[in-house]
């Protein structure tokens, strides 16, 4: 990547605190939220590239409905200060930012989009 450059990892709130049935996905997005923060460190310093994280907690997407037990769509993001998930378009704004010159002093940061919900 030229100067200037930008990555924006996809990371989760399931990074901070993980339901025990998506086990793994939390930890793949925990590594994840690790990465952003080692990477941004050597890309900065290397390159002049910034690298941040977007946390989401739970956004509605087409995947929900076809891999979730029917009660569990039902209720999917009724753990949030909304009662309910995010939509797609309502977390664009925030990579949008990122990758924007409006966030040139922001780096290595993991940015929770999570509706009200608390990674700790």
């Amino acid at each position: 990547m030229q100067p200037g450059g930008v990555i924006i990892n996809t990371c989760s709130i399931e990074s901070f605190t993980p339901e025990p049935s998506l086990a793994p996905y939390a930890a793949t997005k925990a590594a994840l939220a690790s990465l952003t923060k080692s990477v941004a460190k050597f890309a900065m310093q290397q390159r002049g590239v910034r690298c941040n994280g977007v946390a989401p907690g739970p956004v509605w997407t087409p995947l929900i409905s076809s891999t979730m037990e029917a009660d569990h769509v039902r209720t999917f993001g009724q753990n949030t200060t909304y009662n309910r998930p995010a939509m797609p378009v309502e977390q664009a704004a925030i990579f949008v930012f990122l990758a924007s010159d409006d966030a040139s002093y922001v780096n290595g940061e993991v940015y929770g989009a999570t509706g009200g919900r608390m990674p700790i």
